[in-house]
């Protein structure tokens, strides 16, 4: 095998088998950043080893075997550095703790090392930056440089931000287990915002040159079937993976030849992925049978997103009921973004009056202002009642407050037709 052949399938299996290789680690040492520079060192020897003797035959399994032997060395050399300033005047055999079997403890499968690790990466100590950033570095396996080109900042800044991460989960002593009881909903409830925040900004990017990145919705949707696997009693869980594998199956029809938007009414519903809108489906029928009569906010926005799913076309798109949908959705989590996107329902279903009323209604949201999607809402509704000049200005609002170039250019666009129309 050629060292560029090596080096790929090093990089293959890196992508497949690090969060794995570090969850493993992390049990052992209770420090994440520890147990990263363990699974690096491997990765380094993996480097430096595969292209001269061959690419082994169980390549996960010589990775780990590797990180073992270098855990073992540091934790024998640490415990013996403790034992000698510890043991003066004391007789080793008798009185001195025994050496723990690192062997045994890598080994031990009792728990869910991943789940551990996706929990200690989401902790509430972290600011929410932090976590997306360390979510994607230990489970994502993502590169630094990979993050920040995602959410375009410098590489230094995003590397700083890691390791500030690391050293505050150290500093902290936040312990590297699955909480329970009563904070185990409140960390889930961080561990899911992580995750779609994460898939969001893959479906519909904040800013830059591309209207949307793929690679962070699969990575999304890899972190949130691990969490359906390890954690199936979760209604909540099984409600956040339904919505992203739905909204996962418009990606391909979301954009055109040239990388332009196309809105979800105009898109070629033949292009969506019928594979990932069955198994979407499948997990809102999972997470509404666990949920009962008390469905949560992403059981709820999976609904919705199965309203679409379901629709042949989208005159099909049932309307009322999506209405009805963001109005229990708007009870649940008190969200001005909900009730605009409940207004655009009611557009649909009852006239672009009705849902220009309500629009109108949220103009002195403080959470709004400068929020993009408002005047663009507006704008549309605006167009459709044919007050053109007014629309133009909706819209030149929103090419002002939106930082995507592709949607800076669409809504400069639909300006300019309005412009025209007027």
């Amino acid at each position: 095998m050629s060292g560029s052949d090596a080096h790929r399938t090093i990089e293959t299996v890196w992508r497949m088998e690090a969060p794995r290789l570090i969850a493993g680690l992390a049990r052992l040492t209770r420090d994440v950043g520890r147990a990263e520079e363990l699974a690096q060192d491997a990765l380094v020897a993996a480097l430096k080893q595969w292209p001269q003797e061959g690419v082994p035959r169980n390549p996960a399994a010589w990775l780990m075997q590797v990180a073992k032997h270098r855990a073992l060395d540091t934790a024998r050399h640490e415990i013996m550095a403790r034992r000698k300033q510890d043991e003066i005047g004391r007789d080793i055999d008798s009185e001195g703790p025994a050496m723990p079997d690192i062997d045994e403890a890598l080994d031990d499968e009792v728990g869910d090392d991943l789940l551990r690790l996706i929990f200690t990466a989401c902790h509430p100590v972290l600011p929410k930056e932090a976590r997306i950033a360390l979510t994607l570095r230990l489970l994502g396996g993502l590169t630094t440089d990979e993050i920040a080109r995602a959410f375009l900042v410098p590489e230094p800044t995003m590397a700083q931000r890691i390791v500030r991460a690391k050293k505050t989960l150290s500093d902290a002593k936040v312990p590297y287990e699955v909480p329970a009881g009563a904070e185990l909903g409140e960390r889930l409830a961080s561990v899911l915002e992580v995750v779609y925040l994460i898939f969001n900004e893959g479906y519909s990017a904040t800013a830059g040159e591309d209207w949307a990145r793929p690679g962070l919705c699969e990575e999304a949707l890899r972190l949130g079937r691990i969490l359906a696997a390890r954690a199936p009693d979760e209604p909540e869980v099984h409600g956040l993976v339904a919505l992203m594998e739905l909204q996962a199956s418009r990606l391909r029809a979301r954009v055109g030849a040239d990388g332009e938007p196309i809105l979800l009414l105009d898109q070629n519903r033949a292009r969506w992925d019928h594979l990932l809108i069955r198994r979407g489906l499948a997990a809102l029928e999972q997470a509404q049978r666990l949920a009962g009569v008390a469905p949560g906010p992403y059981l709820l926005q999976a609904a919705l997103a199965a309203c679409h799913a379901r629709a042949r076309t989208a005159d099909e798109t049932d309307w009322k009921r999506i209405v009805a949908l963001y109005t229990v959705l708007g009870r649940v989590t008190s969200s001005p973004v909900v009730e605009l996107n409940r207004a655009v329902a009611v557009s649909m279903a009852e006239g672009p009056e009705a849902g220009l009323a309500l629009v109108e209604a949220l103009a002195s949201e403080p959470a709004l202002k400068r929020y993009h999607l408002l005047p663009g809402v507006r704008g549309d509704l605006l167009a459709k009642l044919g007050r053109h000049r007014e629309a133009a200005e909706a819209f030149e609002n929103a090419v002002a407050l939106t930082q995507n170039a592709r949607e800076r250019t669409l809504m400069q666009e639909r300006a300019a037709k309005e412009r025209a129309a007027g």
